[in-house]
């Protein structure tokens, strides 16, 4: 009985001792962290916005007359006109061909009158200089100038009317298709042109931005189609008025689009930049924890983690600006920081 005695205090003492070296064990074990050394860095204040971007310019070109409708050849490519290809201003996409129409412009007649006129109108001029016509002379062969002139500007429109040219640079996005050399009536949808070498967005801001924002401001544009490649543009247009239903003012953007990477009708993502910064103390976002005292981070002081109660400044999607609580060459904890607290023993690693 004695020996039984004796080995239970022996066994709980064990015991004990085992629990308590554990769990000394186990306050002692450091917690692996990543730091990265405070450096001057900077960072712009932005207003992130989405929309859908529209072509700078789109036009629908119709028929001006009835005749034959005649699909052109693209000198660019060796064929007809399709989907896709770029014209140049004043190209001439589809002819339309009528004999009777263009006997009667009578082009090269009128050229010859105006030409006669011209030359009237000059011996008239030589021979009042001379004395040798009376000022109404000199008139009537003006008149005649003049209407001579008229006569054969509106020729050339008449003979404009038979074909469709391209208003300006750009895309064909649509081609309705008709047989060649079949005929077609006046006012004929036949083709719809537009240039996105420039983009427009038109966003709703909020009203707390109203006067922060500038015209020419510069902005970025990204999609998520091209990841790798960001376009650049301004801000062009600023409303003065709020919504009062929605608390928002509109904005017209321009984006800058040569290389036709964003097509109209995709959905971007803009920042507006609206200030920038440099030589601050710029750290990644996603270190920043917040509690009763505000925005916090954790730094490495001694083998231990310091809680740090920090100011912010600017911050965009990634970066925060500190303004107040830390210092060049602090060791900020960027991994590992999401279960510390304040004094918690760490080891820093790779």
């Amino acid at each position: 009985m004695k020996i039984i005695k004796l080995a239970i205090p022996v066994f709980l003492i064990a015991i004990t001792a085992c629990s308590t070296q554990n769990s000394d064990t186990q306050v002692n074990v450091a917690s692996p962290v990543s730091v990265t050394d405070i450096k001057y860095g900077s960072i712009e204040k932005i207003i992130s916005t989405t929309g859908t971007v529209s072509a700078v310019k789109e036009v629908s070109l119709s028929t001006n007359i009835e005749g034959d409708y005649v699909l052109k050849t693209n000198s660019r490519t060796g064929h007809l006109f399709m989907f896709g290809d770029q014209v140049s201003e004043n190209q001439v996409i589809i002819a339309i061909e009528d004999a009777a129409y263009l006997n009667g412009i009578g082009l090269e007649s009128k050229k010859l009158n105006l030409d006669i006129s011209n030359q009237e109108y000059k011996q008239q001029q030589s021979l009042f200089e001379k004395g040798g016509v009376t000022q109404s002379d000199l008139s009537v062969a003006e008149v005649s100038k003049v209407n001579a002139k008229n006569s054969y500007e509106l020729a050339q429109i008449n003979l404009s009317n038979m074909s469709v040219k391209a208003p300006f640079k750009g895309v064909i996005t649509n081609l309705p298709y008709h047989t060649q050399n079949t005929r077609v009536s006046s006012g004929t949808s036949v083709v719809t042109l537009m240039d996105y070498s420039k983009l427009l967005l038109e966003v709703s801001l909020p009203e707390k931005y109203i006067n922060d924002l500038k015209k020419n401001m510069k902005i970025r544009a990204m999609n998520y189609t091209m990841p790798d490649d960001t376009l650049s543009g301004f801000v062009t247009e600023i409303s003065p008025a709020v919504s009062s239903s929605t608390r928002t003012f509109t904005v017209k953007l321009k984006i800058d689009n040569d290389a036709m990477k964003l097509r109209p009708g995709m959905f971007v993502r803009t920042e507006i930049i609206l200030d920038h910064k440099d030589s601050v103390i710029v750290v990644p976002k996603e270190v920043i924890t917040s509690s009763q005292r505000g925005k916090n981070v954790f730094v490495v002081v001694k083998g231990t983690a310091e809680d740090r109660h920090v100011t912010i400044g600017y911050q965009n999607n990634d970066e925060v600006e500190i303004t107040s609580g830390l210092k060049i060459n602090d060791q900020l904890i960027i991994k590992g920081y999401e279960t510390l607290r304040n004094r918690s023993k760490v080891k820093v690693i790779k």
